[in-house]
This record gives C-alpha cells, structure tokens and sequence, in this order.
C-alpha cells in the first residue's frame, strides 16, 4: 500500500553536513528522513520556495523537455529501502502510453515539485525506516560519538521534525 507524503522540512545532519529531506504522511505522524546530495536539496529547496534562476538547473532542464515531447509526469514514489539506500520510481503518462523509471528519491522529489505530482511511499519502506531493516539500527561508527548518535536517533521522537520548516 503507499502512502502520500509531504515535504515536512529540509535540514542539515550537523554530523556529516549532509542535507536531509524529511517526508511526513498525510495519515499519520510518521516521519521518513532520507539523507540527499547538496545539488539535489538546493534543487529541491528552489522548487519548494518558487524561485527561478536565469538558466534552467538539471531538474527545470528535465521538466522542459518533458514538456516539449508532452510527457507528464503523474507521481513519484519511495518504493524500496536497502541497505539504508532509498529507492523511488517516476511514473510518467504520455498520449499514448504510461512508463516508469527508476530514480533517486532525491532527484524524483525534485522533479515531482516541478510537475505538482503527488509524493508517495510504500508502507514497507515506512516499516523499514522505524525499525531498520533488521529491526536494529547499525552503528558504523563505533567511538563514543558514533553511540551517542545512534542513540539520538534511536529516541528521536517524530514529533521532533515538526520544528524543522523549509
């Protein structure tokens, strides 16, 4: 089953510096972070804030030839989570046909902005984002820091997201 999403917020993981979407469900309070590249969250961030540059960015690029061929694209969704690597499709519409790709959430978010296509999630990639895949999340890093963040994150309440506004 998928559920629709919202952005709920853009952030920055002080940690690694790394930027960090954070989707919200429409039907609950659950919250799916998943961490993305710089260039993917300044795309992601100009779409959500209407802002137009002089020269079109990979994803605005992307929207116009779609445009020109007349493909629309209808939704995107988060489909599979492996290895603490998100996955997520592009579901496109033409006259004559409908197709899918495979894609980054990232750059499927990006584009889904452009064409104010809905966001979805499966629900098992939402069970594998509460309790990792195996149901324990792994500490990589194993100094004090590393447990003392992984601990944070394991007590995160989701309620916590709300506070991080794009």
């Amino acid at each position: 089953m998928l559920h629709k999403v919202t952005i709920a917020g853009l952030t920055m993981d002080p940690n690694s510096n790394t930027p960090i979407i954070i989707l919200k469900s429409e039907e609950s309070d659950q919250a799916i972070p998943i961490w993305i590249g710089l260039l993917e969250a300044t795309s992601i961030a100009s779409a959500l804030q209407n802002i137009k540059f002089d020269r079109p960015m990979t994803h605005d690029l992307f929207k116009n030839l779609l445009d020109y061929i007349q493909i629309k694209v209808v939704k995107i969704e988060v489909c599979d989570l492996k290895d603490n690597t998100f996955f997520a499709k592009i579901y496109f519409t033409s006259e004559d046909r409908a197709f899918n790709i495979d894609a980054r959430p990232s750059d499927a978010i990006a584009i889904a902005l452009r064409f104010n296509a809905p966001i979805f999630v499966d629900e098992e990639v939402i069970a594998k984002s509460k309790a990792g895949e195996t149901g324990e999340a792994e500490v990589v890093d194993q100094s004090e820091t590393g447990k003392k963040w992984a601990d944070y994150l394991k007590n995160l309440d989701p309620d916590a997201f709300g506070k991080y506004k794009v």
